[in-house]
């Protein structure tokens, strides 16, 4: 059985991470995402990372379940032939620096003269406009701006520290992800196809605002800036490793004392609610540390579970792919990729009781579905259904 989206046609023309992580989301619910790529060259990501034969881990893990086709959008021929593949589309999304898609003659005006109707998406760093609207914008440089490095650092006096991993792409790629099925849940009920923009900078300090700005919402406590977080972080020290241990309400307060023996604990005045074990949050953490010490982790999580206390070990990710949860949960998925050879991946996230998704299809190399017939198809208008032959296009050859 397909997926949710089965019958959904999206163009891709984006590349790195955001742009591509966002459609394949929707290509693992049953969209059919037509990437379209530079010939010869690619999106950038393949050339990147760990790879094997060609194929790069970056590129294997944001692109699978999408066709690539290769067309020279400088050219006319190129350009006529991504008009055609355009013909019965639901989505057309790309990430180039705003101007650029004006330049090669597919902005939303152009692209909305084929299909009236579609979802066009324009990702973008930092915006459509302002200063820095034509600046490069890579992760660590959104990270940065956004304020979320002295969040990562603990306070705005510390040194700012990065999170070790690429957040603002991959949070843009699912708030992407969200925003195209929210405009295509409009259209069936307006059937009208609007422009959907979101830059990563954007991302980044709605996401902060959940949790991060608590000072900033008050107009009047802006100036007094943020209270600086704990010294110590949440990962504990055990006689054999590392684990970590959170409490919040008063039962699991009761529960964390018990469980490490010592119920003295809950007569401190420092720690008779919420609000006084936060205000006395160092002393508070430097006792846990010290009597979780004292014994393996192994030992200390039976303790913790049988208080139902929330705790978990903290594992490598090679020794998360053996956790019996994780597998419990089946995330984790083999399978064989033509090229690469068998790749692990973990499977889409979200699982549908009366759609489930589809086995997952290897990334695609570059340009593979160029000579096949695409499938034109949208359930939701029921335009038509044909099939168009797309040019083949060879790799231009630089002279010796």
């Amino acid at each position: 059985m397909a997926g949710p989206l089965d019958g959904f046609k999206i163009i891709d023309l984006t590349s790195n991470i955001t742009g591509p992580l966002a459609t394949m989301t929707l290509a693992d619910q049953g969209a059919n995402v037509i990437k379209v790529e530079m010939p010869g060259l690619g999106d950038h990501v393949r050339a990147t990372s760990t790879s094997i034969n060609g194929f790069s881990a970056a590129f294997l893990n944001n692109n699978r379940n999408k066709r690539s086709i290769a067309i020279d959008l400088k050219t006319d021929r190129g350009l006529a032939a991504l008009y055609r593949v355009v013909s019965g589309a639901d989505v057309f999304i790309q990430n180039f620096r705003p101007g650029v898609a004006e330049r090669l003659r597919i902005s939303e005006v152009e692209i909305r003269k084929i299909v009236t109707d579609i979802v066009y998406v324009s990702i973008s760093g930092f915006g459509q406009k302002g200063p820095y609207a034509q600046k490069p914008a890579y992760d660590p440089v959104i990270q940065a701006l956004c304020g979320i490095a002295t969040v990562q650092a603990g306070s705005d006096e510390a040194r700012p520290r990065l999170i070790r991993t690429i957040l603002p792409d991959k949070l843009t790629a699912i708030t992407a992800a969200q925003a195209i099925l929210a405009a295509l849940l409009s259209r069936s009920r307006t059937h009208e196809g609007q422009h959907v923009r979101l830059s990563m900078l954007d991302t980044l300090i709605s996401f902060l605002w959940s949790s991060d700005m608590n000072r900033h919402t008050f107009v009047s406590e802006s100036d007094r800036g943020e209270k600086p977080a704990s010294k110590i972080d949440l990962i504990y020290t055990t006689k054999d490793g590392y684990m970590t241990v959170a409490v919040n309400t008063n039962r699991e307060w009761i529960g964390l004392a018990r469980a490490l023996g010592h119920p003295e604990w809950l007569e401190d005045k420092r720690f008779s609610t919420p609000k006084l074990r936060a205000q006395n949050i160092d002393i508070r953490l430097e006792l846990i540390q010290e009597v979780l010490a004292r014994r393996s982790t192994g030992h200390w999580m039976e303790r913790l579970n049988k208080e139902s206390v929330p705790c978990s070990p903290v594992l490598t990710r090679q020794e998360m792919l053996g956790n019996e949860q994780v597998q419990a949960n089946s995330i984790i998925v083999e399978y064989a990729h033509e090229k690469a050879g068998p790749i692990r991946q973990a499977r889409a996230a979200a699982q549908f009781s009366l759609t489930p998704t589809p086995n997952p299809v290897g990334a695609p190399g570059l340009g593979q579905h160029s000579k096949e017939p695409i499938t034109i198809t949208s359930p939701t208008s029921a335009r038509f259904t044909r099939q168009c032959s797309l040019p083949t296009y060879r790799p231009r050859v630089q002279p010796p």
